[in-house]
């Protein structure tokens, strides 16, 4: 049986569609796709997170402990700073994409996706026995729920319902303060969508008030309730990568185009360093990279990709759709690194038709 987040009764009353994501009952739209996409650009949407997974990491090796966990360099972040990070197998494959929130010089959250949720921790752990590093680890998703607003907007009506100077926050800042009077919450501005927003976690019972006062107050400004659909073709139009789809354990973060994320010049190191060092050093041999189709039809998952004549198979297609900003066909295939050049013809098999795509520089959509 699916479980619920604490907003499930909020998305029934609003007329959800609910379908199970990932062991989760989640919306996967209200109004539908289109309206909900289009008002995340236009104004704000409001998504239910709160089935992702989090992480207390505490003590005083917390730091180091991350450091080696990761690919990105943690000893840069501030206090109050948030940094993308991914989470390498020893062979460089992608265990999980993550957020960490440094809340105090030794005190971290970590954010991971839900449906790797029990087994990220699991990796944590055992990374965690590999040395005597002074920190604890704490499961702590059974605890928060986590909402995101997302738009041109989205500042404007959260700061109607906090004392936080939310102007201050900088990309991938946050703040620590309440919200809705006295309820503590973590404001941060980060997001999938492309747009401007922040992701707010609040304790699991307050979510389903701060949640009604959120449309309460945005409803005015053109808020929308948002669900899956509308989350999946925001991020992709973004080129954000999901985790099955353009990352995997059978996937790299250098394939995925996730160097800058990767600090192979980090001391010390990380878990995959030295294979993803190897690989660099080698050359890689395929690349994630964004298609464009060039005549109707609509790129689905798992499509097969293949050359401008149609005869050489290159791969499938990670992730696609319908753009609903662009209105055009868009996709993310891995293809070998000689199709990966901007321009690039291919053709995609849509249905039994090898329909004509190029290679296109992403992402998609950037934000005027």
């Amino acid at each position: 049986m699916a479980k619920h987040t604490a907003l499930y009764d909020e998305h029934v009353r609003l007329g959800g569609r609910m379908i199970d994501f990932g062991g989760w009952s989640l919306p996967v739209q209200y109004s539908g796709l289109m309206e909900e996409h289009l008002a995340c650009r236009e104004s704000a949407g409001l998504f239910d997170v709160s089935h992702m997974g989090e992480v207390h990491v505490e003590g005083p090796d917390a730091e180091s402990f991350l450091n080696d966990l990761l690919t990105n360099d943690v000893a840069r972040v501030a206090v109050g700073q948030a940094q993308y990070s991914v989470m390498c197998q020893d062979d460089g494959g992608c265990v999980d994409d993550l957020i960490v929130y440094r809340r105090a010089q030794d005190k971290f959250l970590v954010v991971v996706n839900a449906s790797n949720d029990i087994k990220d921790f699991a990796w944590m752990r055992s990374v965690l026995s590999r040395k005597c590093y002074r920190c604890t680890l704490t499961h702590e998703s059974q605890n928060y729920s986590q909402i995101a607003i997302q738009g041109p907007r989205a500042l404007e009506i959260l700061q109607k319902l906090t004392k936080a100077n939310l102007s201050s926050a900088k990309n991938y800042w946050f703040i620590e303060s309440s919200i809705c009077g006295d309820t503590p919450a973590l404001l941060a501005r980060t997001g999938y969508t492309g747009e401007d927003g922040f992701e707010i976690y609040v304790s699991w019972e307050m979510g389903p008030e701060v949640w009604r006062s959120l449309l309460e107050m945005g409803r005015p400004l053109g808020l929308s309730p948002c669900g899956l659909g509308a989350r999946d073709t925001l991020r992709l139009e973004m080129k954000y990568p999901l985790y099955g789809h353009e990352i995997s354990e059978s996937i790299n973060p250098l394939e995925a185009g996730l160097g800058w994320a990767v600090k192979l010049s980090k001391t010390g190191g990380f878990i995959g360093s030295s294979s993803l060092t190897a690989a660099k050093e080698r050359g890689l041999s395929r690349t994630v990279v964004g298609l464009r189709m060039l005549d109707r039809g609509i790129p689905r998952q798992d499509y097969e990709v293949f050359d401008a004549s149609g005869n050489e198979r290159l791969g499938v297609i990670a992730s696609g759709t319908q753009s609903p900003t662009l209105k055009v066909g868009i996709a993310t295939a891995l293809v070998p690194i000689r199709f990966s050049a901007t321009g690039t013809k291919i053709t995609v098999n849509i249905r039994g038709t090898k329909v004509p795509a190029e290679v296109v520089s992403t992402p998609f959509y950037k934000r005027s």
